[in-house]
C-alpha cells in the first residue's frame, strides 16, 4: 500500500508548489472516516482510495482533484456528510465528492434501473466539472486491477458494466491508456476462455518474432533520420489481446489471418513533419489501399489528432503506422486529463486549444437527452448507443461537420443536427442526389434534409437509426402522438359521459381533482381514460362527489359532426363518436361514430374471431390497449355488461379507393376421404377469398372438423362462400365462428 509521504511526492514532482497540507488532511480525515473497513481482500480500506489518487498523479492532476480522491468514499460508506466536508474542504471539494457519491436509496424495479439512475447522476455531475470523471474512472480502474477477490457472479456483473459503459467513457473522453487496461481487464473476466486463447497466442507469435520489433523500429527511425527528420521517435507494440480479440470477431477471422498485430507510432515536432514523414514512409514502402485516414484534417470528437496509414513495411511485414506531435500523443494518451490545466492558462495557445472543448460535445448532448424524461433503461440504452467510437463524418450544406457512429442513416444526422430537423424529415440529398433514409452514410458525404411541416417520425424509424438521440426523439414523438389519440378519444368519452348524466365537461374543471385520479395533469388523465385505464364515471363522481347514477336523454348528434380519425393496426380507417352504449334495438340510433382511418398509434384491432363490412359491430375500450373491435353477435360482450362506460358504437366508413379484406373465422366438417381439402380449397379460391391459416381441430373415422381464417372484402362474399360450401358433397356443415 502507498504511504502518505510517498502521494505527496509524487505530486510535488510535477507540481513543487502544491498544497501538502491539504494533501494531508484529506488523508487524515479519510483515514479517520474509513477507520477499520476493509477490502474484499482483506487489505484495510484506506488503500484504495490512496491508489486512486496514484493512479491520478500518473495524469499530473492538482492536488484538489488528488484530495477529491482521497475522500471519493466518505459520504458513501461511512458517516461523513457533505456539509463537514465543505466545512472543512470547501464547497468546491465536496460537490465533487458527492458528485461520485451513488444513490442509495432508489424506488426502482430494476438492477438496470438503478444502475442508470447512478450513471444519469455521474453525468450530470460530470458535466459540471470534468474531474469527477477522473476520478471516476481511476476509481473503477483500481476496481477492476483488484476483481479477483470478488464472488464470480459480481465480476461478470462489473466486467460487463465496465465494457458497456466505462472503457467506451474513457475512449470518448481521449484517454486511449486508461480504456485499453479497462477492456483488458473486463475481457478476461466476461470471456476467460477466449481472453486465455489469444494471450497465449500472442505469446507464441511474441517468442517466434523475438525482435522483430526492435528491427523494424530501427528500420523506420533510420529512414526519417535519413531523411532530415533528425528528432523523430519511433515506438513499436504488440496490440493487446482484447483489440485483436475483437477485430477477429468483427472481421470474422481467425488469428493466422490477422495480418496487423504490431503497430508503431512515430512522434515527431509539428504538424508539417507530421506529413512529411508519411510521405516519406509511403515512397519507401508499399501502401494497403482504403487504410489512411487523416485525423489532423478532421479530428475525432474527443480531440483525437493523427495520422493513419498500414503500409507493407520491413520484412513484408504489415503494420500500423500513427504519425502524431508529441503534444498529439499527450492528449491521446491522457485525453480530456490533458487539458485540465486550461483554467491556468497551462494549454493556451496550443495546437489543440481551439478544439478543447470538443470532448466535452458528446456530454452537453447527452445532458439535453436527460431533460426529456426517458425512463432508466432508456436513457441507459442511449448512452451505450452514443459511446460508439467507430465514426463516419458527413457534411451539412453549409460545410458543418458531423460525426455519426458508422452505420448511420440520414435520419440519425437530422437528429444531430436538431430534433425538430429529425421530426420533420421526409427525405433526403446525399451528394446532391435524392437518395432513400435508409441509405447508409459514408465519410465526406453532404447530406440535405428535405423537410415537411406536417410530418410525425414514424414509430418503425426507431430500427432504421443507430444513435441514441435519434432513438431517443423517435420514442418521444411517438409517445406524444400516442397520448393525442388517446387524449382525443378520452375527450370525447368525457363528454358523452357528463352529457349523459346532465353536466358539462371541461378541463378546468378536472385540475382539483388530479390528485385523486392519480394523475399528473389534464392531459394525462384524459388519455388515460382514452386507453381504458381510468374509468369516465370514476372521473365524474371525483369532479361531482354528490353526483348520483341517473342517465340524462340527450339528442344524439347528426351526422358526422363530433367524430374523429382513429388509427387501426390493421390497415382499416375507422371514425369514433363518444363512449356511450346504446341498446341494440335502435335506441340511440344515429349516436354511432364511424371510425375512419389509420394514421399509426392509437391501437384499434379486432377480435380474435374477427369482423367483417356489413356487420353491425361495437367496440370496447381495453386497458392499455386500445379499441377491440366486435361483431354484435359476439359472446363474449357479454363480459361488458356491466361496464357501459367502456362501450362505444361505430360503424364502417370504406375508403373505396383503399379497400381492404377482413378476417372472419369459420369451422367446416368435412368427410374424411382423399381430395376433400383439395376441394374445399378450390373453391374457397374460385370466391376470391384467402385463406390465412387452416387447423385441423377435430379428426373422427368418416368427417374431421376443419377452422379457416379467411380474408374476405365483405359480409356478402362472406355469405356467399359459407353458401358454397354448405353446397359442396363433401362438406357436412359449415358455420361462422364468433368469440
Amino acid at each position: 500500500m502507498m504511504r502518505q509521504y510517498e502521494l505527496v511526492e509524487r505530486v510535488q514532482s510535477y507540481k513543487p508548489d502544491a498544497n501538502e497540507a491539504l494533501l494531508n488532511k484529506a488523508y487524515v480525515y479519510a483515514m479517520q472516516k474509513h477507520g477499520q473497513q476493509k477490502r474484499a481482500s482483506g487489505d484495510p480500506y484506506i488503500s484504495h482510495p490512496l491508489e486512486v489518487a496514484a493512479i491520478l498523479t500518473d495524469m499530473h492532476l492538482d492536488e484538489s482533484t488528488i484530495a477529491v480522491a482521497l475522500l471519493h468514499d466518505t459520504i458513501e460508506d461511512t458517516t461523513a456528510t457533505r456539509a463537514e466536508i465543505d466545512e472543512l474542504f470547501g464547497e468546491d471539494i465536496g460537490r465533487l465528492v458527492e458528485g461520485l457519491t451513488k444513490i442509495k436509496k432508489l424506488d426502482l424495479v430494476t438492477k438496470k434501473a438503478k444502475q442508470a439512475e447512478n450513471l444519469r447522476k455521474l453525468l450530470l455531475a460530470i458535466s459540471d466539472d470534468v474531474r469527477v470523471l477522473l476520478v471516476k474512472l481511476a476509481d473503477r480502474l483500481h476496481n477492476m486491477r483488484t476483481l479477483d477477490h470478488m464472488p464470480p457472479e459480481k465480476r461478470a456483473r462489473i466486467s460487463e458494466e465496465t465494457m458497456d459503459i466505462y472503457a467506451p467513457l474513457a475512449g470518448r473522453m481521449g484517454m486511449q491508456d486508461m480504456r485499453e487496461e479497462l477492456e483488458e481487464l473486463s475481457f478476461r473476466h466476461i470471456n476467460p476462455e477466449a481472453y486465455e486463447t489469444v494471450t497465449k497466442r500472442l505469446d507464441e507469435l511474441s517468442t517466434r518474432n523475438e525482435g522483430l520489433v526492435k528491427k523494424i523500429e530501427n528500420e523506420l527511425r533510420d529512414l526519417l533520420v535519413a531523411n532530415g527528420l533528425a528528432t523523430a521517435f519511433v515506438k513499436g507494440r504488440q496490440k493487446k489481446p482484447y483489440s485483436v480479440f475483437r477485430k477477429m470477431q468483427s472481421k470474422s477471422l481467425s488469428f493466422e489471418q490477422l495480418s496487423d498485430v504490431y503497430g508503431f507510432r512515430i512522434i515527431v515536432e509539428d504538424i508539417p513533419s507530421c506529413y512529411r514523414a508519411l510521405g516519406i514512409v509511403h515512397t519507401r514502402w508499399r501502401v494497403v489501399p482504403g487504410r489512411f485516414k487523416d485525423y489532423i484534417s478532421t479530428p475525432k470528437q474527443n480531440d483525437y489528432r493523427s495520422l493513419h496509414t498500414t503500409i507493407v513495411g520491413p520484412s513484408r511485414q504489415r503494420i500500423e503506422l500513427q504519425i502524431r506531435t508529441n503534444r498529439m500523443h499527450e492528449i491521446a494518451e491522457f485525453g480530456i486529463a490533458a487539458h485540465t490545466l486550461y483554467k491556468d492558462g497551462a494549454a493556451s495557445g496550443d495546437e489543440t486549444g481551439a478544439r478543447e472543448s470538443n470532448a466535452y460535445a458528446w456530454l452537453r448532448h447527452t445532458i439535453e437527452a436527460l431533460a426529456e424524461g426517458d425512463s432508466p433503461e432508456e436513457f441507459l440504452e442511449h448512452t451505450k448507443l452514443e459511446l460508439f467510437q467507430d465514426q463516419v463524418f458527413c457534411f451539412s450544406p453549409k460545410g458543418k461537420l458531423i460525426a455519426l457512429p458508422r452505420g448511420a442513416t440520414p435520419i440519425d444526422f437530422a437528429y444531430a443536427v436538431h430534433t425538430n430537423i429529425g421530426d420533420t424529415c421526409v427525405g433526403a440529398k446525399i451528394n446532391g442526389r435524392i437518395m432513400p433514409l435508409v441509405t447508409r452514410l459514408a465519410n465526406g458525404d453532404e447530406v440535405e434534409i428535405i423537410r415537411s411541416g406536417v410530418q410525425v417520425p414514424p414509430a418503425a424509424w426507431e430500427e432504421i437509426v443507430v444513435t441514441g438521440k435519434a432513438r431517443s426523439a423517435i420514442r418521444r414523438a411517438t409517445r406524444l402522438a400516442i397520448r393525442k389519440q388517446y387524449a382525443g378519444l378520452g375527450y370525447r368519452i368525457l363528454e358523452r359521459t357528463f352529457t349523459r348524466s346532465g353536466k358539462t365537461f371541461s378541463r378546468d374543471g378536472m385540475k382539483p381533482i388530479l390528485h385523486r385520479l392519480g394523475q399528473k395533469d389534464v392531459e394525462d388523465a384524459i388519455a388515460a381514460v382514452g386507453r381504458g385505464e381510468l374509468s369516465s364515471l370514476d372521473v365524474l363522481r371525483a369532479v361531482y362527489p354528490d353526483h348520483q347514477d341517473e342517465r340524462v336523454s340527450v339528442k344524439p348528434p347528426s351526422g358526422d359532426d363530433g367524430w374523429f380519425n382513429v388509427p387501426s393496426a390493421s390497415g382499416m380507417i375507422f371514425k369514433i363518436p363518444g363512449a356511450a352504449k346504446t341498446s341494440l334495438d335502435g335506441e340511440g340510433a344515429g349516436a354511432h361514430l364511424p371510425i375512419r382511418g389509420i394514421s399509426g398509434n392509437l391501437s384499434v384491432h379486432f377480435s380474435p374471431t374477427g369482423a367483417v363490412p356489413g356487420d353491425r359491430i361495437v367496440g370496447i375500450v381495453e386497458e392499455g390497449s386500445g379499441i377491440t373491435i366486435y361483431p354484435i353477435q359476439s359472446p363474449a360482450l357479454q363480459r361488458f355488461d356491466e361496464q357501459p362506460n367502456r362501450w362505444i358504437d361505430v360503424r364502417w366508413d370504406l375508403d373505396e379507393a383503399n379497400k381492404s379484406r377482413f378476417m372472419s373465422r369459420i369451422m367446416v366438417n368435412t368427410l374424411n376421404e382423399p381430395g376433400s381439402l383439395a376441394k374445399l380449397a378450390q373453391t374457397v379460391a374460385g370466391l376470391d377469398v384467402n385463406i390465412r391459416s387452416l387447423n385441423t381441430v377435430r379428426v373422427a373415422a368418416d368427417f374431421t372438423e376443419l377452422q379457416l381464417d379467411v380474408e374476405v372484402w365483405d359480409l356478402r362474399q362472406l355469405n356467399q362462400l359459407l353458401l358454397q360450401l354448405s353446397e359442396m358433397e363433401s362438406v357436412a356443415t359449415v358455420r361462422r365462428l364468433y368469440e
